[in-house]
């Protein structure tokens, strides 16, 4: 579905990503793990256009996406739910739904996906009304996928779900996020919480420093010795 070939991205004189290639199959989980600043947001921003990449393709269903703008890129069926989640802190979780399905008709499948998200986070409906910024981090996280899947994306893009949430929180969103792999989408999930995202990740790639420097199953990932010894506390 998606497939990244010798991907060079620079930011002034830092070379950021140095000729990663990775690929995330249709209907599957797919996670890269890595420390901080290994590159890893880098990837997903280029992924959606929001970075211009030196050297490298990056395709699509089969089409070359590299370099386009990120509104083509979402309606073409890709959705980011960023880093820090990055909801609408002055519009209400409703409003912040409807933003999330901008470039779709308010017609009966739009309904349709909106009473799905209620039933995947009924919190937010407790909450319909409420403003995005008075939200604590677990519904905010909520609202940021539930945004996402308002544009009813075909590959959904997750980068950092689980950061700053309580343990039963980090639980709940990885559960929200295979409810939503069951029902179709394919999934490619950036984390720093390498156990929760290996355990449920059919594949899986480590990033260092802008290179990948391992990749294998996510049940392979996890019993590897350098695996463990460097993002799992083994």
């Amino acid at each position: 579905m998606l497939k990244i070939e010798n991907l060079h991205v620079f930011y002034g004189g830092i070379h950021a990503l140095k000729g990663i290639s990775m690929e995330v199959p249709e209907g599957k989980i797919v996670t890269l793990i890595g420390a901080n600043g290994a590159g890893k947001s880098t990837t997903l921003r280029t992924i959606v256009g929001l970075v211009k990449p030196r050297e490298g393709k990056i395709y699509y269903q089969g089409e070359d996406i590299t370099g386009k703008p990120s509104h083509y890129i979402v309606k073409k069926g890709i959705a980011l739910v960023p880093e820090g989640r990055r909801v609408f802190a002055n519009l209400t979780v409703y409003e912040n739904l409807l933003m999330g399905g901008y470039n779709r008709p308010e017609d009966e499948e739009f309904k349709k996906d909106l009473d799905y998200v209620f039933s995947l986070f009924p919190r937010l409906l407790e909450r319909k009304s409420q403003l995005a910024g008075t939200l604590s981090g677990g519904e905010q996280q909520m609202l940021a996928l539930g945004r996402a899947l308002m544009s009813r994306p075909k590959l959904m893009m997750l980068d950092e779900p689980s950061l700053g949430l309580a343990p039963k929180l980090v639980e709940d969103v990885f559960k929200s996020i295979q409810e939503i792999h069951k029902k179709g989408t394919t999934i490619l999930l950036i984390e720093q919480n390498a156990m929760a995202a290996l355990q449920i990740a059919d594949y899986g790639y480590v990033l260092e420093t802008g290179k990948i420097v391992l990749e294998g199953t996510g049940e392979d990932l996890l019993h590897n010795e350098d695996v463990k010894k460097a993002y799992l506390g083994g």
